[in-house]
C-alpha cells in the first residue's frame, strides 16, 4: 500500500478548521452548498485524490483518502458529502478503457468537472428500482434512483442499473431531459447537499458511456470493502463533537474505533462501521447535553452535529450495519 501523504492530510485539516467549520452552520441553512466551498476544495487539489497521476490526479493512498474524508466531514459534513461523491466517477473514468476515460478522466481529476453517483438503490431489499433494457449495443434505463447527492452541482453521475443478474455502470450527463427528471428530497440533516431522486423513462444510454458491466454478486462483495471509506464520515463528525466537548473518555474511544475500522476484514467491517456510527451518536448527544437548552437553537453547532450523527446511521447502510447498529443502540 502507498504511503500516507501527511502534507495532503494537513492541507485538508487546515481547510476544515479554518474555512469549512466556521461556515458549517451557514452552509447547513443555505439550502445549497455555496459554490465557494467546493471551489476551495478544487483549489486545494482535493478533487484529485481519487485519480491517478497520469490523468492529473494525486493518486492518494486509501489511508490518505480516509483521513482526508474524516477531516473534511468534521469541518462541514454537507460540503464534504457533496465532494466525496466525486470518488465514484473519478475511479470509474480512470479504470475504464473506453471513451469515458478520455471524456471525463482528466476533467474529474482536476476538479474542472464534478461527479456524483446513483447506486444507493442497489442496497435496497426487494425488486430493483432502476432497470436497464438492451437496445442493440446500447441501453435504455427505466425506473428511479433515490438519494443522488449534489444534484445541481455535478456534471456527470455514475449510474448503476440492473439487467437480470448484472449491473450496468454508465456515466450519464447530470442534466434533466425528456427522459430524465429529478425531484429534490427534503432532509432533516445535510439538506444543503441537494439530494434528489432521479426518474428515468427509457433514457437512452449509448454503449460508449458504459464503464463496466459486472454481476450483482461481484459488486456486493466489492462494496463490503468500501465500508472503510464510508466510516470516515461518522469518524469526522464524532471527532468534531469530541473536540468541542473537551477532555472525556470519548477521546480514547475514538482512537479505538478508528483502529478497529482500519484493521477490520471485509467480514468485520459492518460491525466496525456500526461501532463508529454509535459512537458518533453518543458523542453528539453528549455535546447537546453539555451545551444545554441553547443547543436546540440553529445558531449552535451541537444541534447540527446531532442531526448529522443521525443521518450517518442510515447513510450507506447495509442490512448487516443496520442489524449491528440496532444491537449496539438497544443493548444499554
Amino acid at each position: 500500500m502507498k504511503e500516507i501523504n501527511s502534507d495532503l492530510i494537513e492541507r485538508a485539516v487546515s481547510l476544515a478548521d479554518e474555512h469549512l467549520f466556521p461556515k458549517a452552520l451557514e452552509t447547513d441553512r443555505a439550502g445549497k452548498v455555496p459554490s465557494q466551498q467546493l471551489d476551495l476544495l478544487r483549489e486545494s487539489e482535493l478533487y484529485g485524490i481519487f485519480s491517478p497521476v497520469e490523468l492529473g490526479g494525486l493518486d492518494a493512498s486509501p489511508k490518505t483518502q480516509w483521513a482526508i474524508i474524516e477531516a473534511l466531514s468534521g469541518g462541514c459534513l454537507t460540503t464534504s458529502f457533496v465532494w466525496a461523491q466525486h470518488a465514484g466517477p473519478s475511479k470509474a473514468a480512470a479504470e475504464t478503457t473506453g471513451p469515458m476515460r478520455e471524456r471525463w478522466g482528466r476533467a474529474l481529476a482536476t476538479g474542472e468537472a464534478r461527479g456524483g453517483v446513483a447506486f444507493a438503490h442497489l442496497n435496497r431489499p426487494g425488486a430493483p428500482t432502476l432497470l436497464a433494457e438492451p437496445d442493440g449495443d446500447n441501453w435504455l434505463l427505466s425506473g428511479s434512483a433515490p438519494f443522488v447527492t449534489g444534484w445541481g452541482h455535478i456534471d456527470v453521475v455514475l449510474t448503476a442499473a440492473r439487467y437480470e443478474d448484472l449491473i450496468i455502470w454508465a456515466m450519464i450527463d447530470a442534466r434533466e431531459s425528456e427522459s430524465l427528471s429529478s425531484k429534490r428530497l427534503s432532509l432533516a440533516a445535510v439538506d444543503s447537499a441537494t439530494t434528489a431522486e432521479l426518474t428515468f423513462t427509457r433514457h437512452y444510454v449509448p454503449e460508449a458511456t458504459v464503464t463496466a458491466i459486472e454481476t450483482f454478486e461481484s459488486w456486493a462483495e466489492r462494496y463490503k470493502t468500501g465500508l472503510r471509506a464510508n466510516g470516515s464520515n461518522p469518524l469526522g463528525v464524532a471527532a468534531r463533537s469530541i473536540r468541542l466537548l473537551g477532555s472525556s473518555p470519548f477521546e480514547e474511544q475514538l482512537v479505538e474505533a478508528r483502529e478497529h475500522l482500519d484493521s477490520a476484514t471485509s467480514e468485520e467491517l459492518p460491525l466496525a462501521r456500526a461501532v463508529v456510527g454509535e459512537l458518533c451518536v453518543r458523542s453528539a448527544a453528549a455535546l447537546v447535553a453539555q451545551v444545554g437548552g441553547s443547543a436546540m437553537t440553529i445558531e449552535q453547532q451541537a444541534q447540527r452535529l446531532a442531526r448529522e450523527a443521525l443521518f450517518l446511521l442510515v447513510q450507506g447502510q447495509t442490512m448487516q450495519i443496520k442489524k449491528n447498529h440496532l444491537q449496539l443502540l438497544t443493548s444499554k
